[in-house]
């Protein structure tokens, strides 16, 4: 017992003398409440929305106002041509348009029903049947608080029409967030234990000091894993487009062109987990960890950023998988070329260089 009682000892020394033990043990539980009691809900709040009112009357103006109110609706404009709600869904601004017809409210008065159109852009169908419905609560609402105040019966029919994805399918919201994850593990993963294996193994210190630029070195053994991960990307879109019905309405040049920046800046940091870490389990632990819940929770293709609050929406700026669904979802989906994404692709360009930059600035030439 004696004996059993200092093993146990011993161990206790272990856990409390190594530092990333520590951390995995207090500081990850602790990470994943916190991020998880913030975004893990299924209720949308802040939804940029636009309103064309054809009509300008008691009653649109009336119902304008109840979805202005509370904390799911935030309108972004009051349109007077239907022809600008376009640009705002291929632009990403807004998710959801209302339209008020010309004499809506005399329609509704003098016929005891009248139409309003909902359009919503369903590339995210959870959020596209969620905000709809919201939709369908105001008026709704409206029509019984008006019913109680005067004795006239009336009906508001709202007409739908779901954009860019009207089945709804949910392929078209989480295949460019599984395409992301897929990356960004596959990449940070197998770049930072290959080269911590190197270490282990004591072949790092002859690849450094043999006549190779050592940098050079470590960009061979990156190749591999660059021209592996475009492969994934073609068997996601093969699979995603003649298994699941997805809809590639944009340039394939394009799409690989900007894969391969996200890719770029795995490798990038997979090369700075390997900096920092003597072990494979280390790596792959950090790795698992650091790209798999940012993604999951940081991307929106899982939970609306719109829900979080503003630190957490300023935190999920600083991922790069987030600015890449964005344009995976413009190409795919909306169709649309550089000149839609190009101000997330730019942000997406500087993440790469900055963190490709970093991590050859970090990476040691000589092992200790």
């Amino acid at each position: 017992m004696k004996q059993f009682s200092t093993f146990v000892r011993k161990e206790f020394y272990h856990v409390f003398r190594d530092t990333k033990t520590l951390l995995m043990l207090f500081g990850l539980p602790v990470v994943l409440i916190v991020l998880f009691g913030f975004a893990l809900t299924n209720e949308i709040k802040n939804t940029r929305i636009v309103i064309c009112d054809y009509a300008k009357d008691p009653i649109s103006t009336q119902l304008t106002e109840l979805l202005s109110k509370g904390d799911h609706f935030k309108i972004d404009k009051i349109l007077t041509h239907a022809g600008e709600i376009e640009a705002g869904f291929k632009e990403g601004k807004i998710k959801l348009a209302i339209l008020f017809p010309p004499g809506f409210s005399q329609e509704l008065i003098h016929q005891g029903k009248a139409e309003i159109q909902v359009i919503a852009d369903a590339s995210d169908p959870n959020t596209a049947n969620t905000v709809t419905s919201y939709v369908h609560s105001v008026v709704l609402n409206y029509q019984q608080t008006r019913a109680l105040a005067k004795p006239e019966s009336f009906q508001i029919i709202p007409e739908l029409r779901m954009i860019y994805n009207p089945e709804l399918k949910g392929a078209t919201n989480f295949v460019p967030g599984v395409t992301a994850l897929v990356l960004l593990l596959v990449c940070v993963l197998m770049t930072s234990v290959s080269i911590v294996r190197e270490k282990e193994l004591g072949t790092m210190e002859i690849l450094l000091v043999s006549p190779i630029n050592p940098l050079l070195v470590i960009i061979a053994k990156a190749v591999p894993y660059f021209l592996l991960s475009l492969v994934n990307l073609a068997v996601i879109l093969l699979l995603s487009v003649s298994l699941l019905d997805m809809p590639f309405n944009g340039s394939v040049f394009l799409l690989f062109g900007v894969s391969s920046m996200l890719i770029l800046a795995a490798l990038s940091l997979g090369l700075l987990i390997s900096n920092s870490t003597a072990s494979q389990q280390t790596a792959m632990i950090i790795s698992l960890m650091g790209m798999l819940i940012p993604t999951l929770l940081f991307t929106g293709f899982m939970f609306p950023l719109e829900n979080m609050p503003i630190a957490l929406q300023v935190i999920a700026n600083l991922v790069p998988s987030k600015w890449y669904y964005i344009i995976v979802k413009a190409i795919m989906i909306k169709g649309l070329g550089f000149s839609a994404i190009w101000k997330e692709t730019l942000i997406l360009a500087a993440m790469t260089v900055a963190l490709l930059f970093i991590s050859f600035k970090k990476f040691k030439i000589r092992l200790s």
